[in-house]
């Protein structure tokens, strides 16, 4: 073995699951961000957990309204998950320049994007920072899914975002 960085180490081991972070602007609006890290904390009670890079938009909406939605994007959002992860939702609606249809939960105001595989419906418990990153650890309010989509994940960082291939 050779010696190499923690960015060349997320690449070989791709692929990570994709999420878009949904959180609502102040104007009411849907903001969505995408995150390659996140991760099941708790079963009892339910808890996850996701980083975001400390001048994330998205992170700071969470922590001002203590309310997110983490969904696991279907195939037919490859598009808007590359677009999202591209550019900041401080200055540009995402989903409007997208196009992206966004649904309403029963359980939060936040809207989501449709053709989502998995929505979880989460209170923000605490946050720490942990490098250039913050931490968000979230009790889950709530989870939906739609298991006819196919969930994305990111390869070779994020150089591709693409399902898994099934054999």
């Amino acid at each position: 073995m050779k010696k190499i960085t923690l960015p060349k180490a997320s690449v070989l081991t791709s692929p990570n699951p994709v999420t878009l972070v949904c959180t609502e602007k102040a104007d009411g609006s849907a903001n969505l961000a995408t995150v390659s890290w996140w991760t099941y904390l708790s079963y009892n009670p339910w808890m996850i957990a996701f980083a975001m890079a400390k001048p994330s938009y998205s992170g700071e909406m969470v922590r001002k309204n203590r309310q997110v939605v983490l969904t696991i994007p279907g195939a037919a959002l490859k598009d808007v998950v590359l677009t999202c992860g591209s550019c900041t939702g401080r200055d540009t609606d995402k989903a409007a320049k997208t196009g992206v249809e966004l649904v309403s939960l029963p359980d939060t105001p936040i809207r989501v994007p449709a053709r989502s595989r998995v929505a979880i419906v989460c209170d923000l418990a605490e946050f720490h920072e942990v490098g250039d990153h913050y931490l968000y650890v979230c009790n889950v309010k709530a989870v939906y899914a739609s298991e006819e989509e196919t969930p994305l994940f990111a390869w070779d960082g994020y150089a591709k975002i693409a399902p898994v291939p099934m054999s």
